[in-house]
């Protein structure tokens, strides 16, 4: 029961970060590539929105299922 509200409200605190500052990777992809000469690129790219929005949900239903079953 205690370990589910616990869990829920890190999962909503994670969420909003996620939502607030989302954090930035490198992703490296091939542009070119001829026998063994190959060129690459890389970008920096951010954390979709909908990741935040997932971990915040699942947060939610835990402290609900913890408030439900406290009852």
């Amino acid at each position: 029961m205690r370990a589910s509200l616990i869990a829920g409200l890190v999962l909503i605190a994670a969420g909003v970060f996620l939502i607030l500052r989302p954090p930035r990777y490198a992703a490296e992809q091939s542009v070119f590539k001829l026998g063994n000469l190959e060129a690459k690129m890389q970008q920096e790219r951010t954390l979709p929105g909908w990741v935040g929005g997932t971990v915040l949900g699942a947060g939610i239903v835990l402290l609900g299922a913890g408030l439900f079953k406290r009852s």
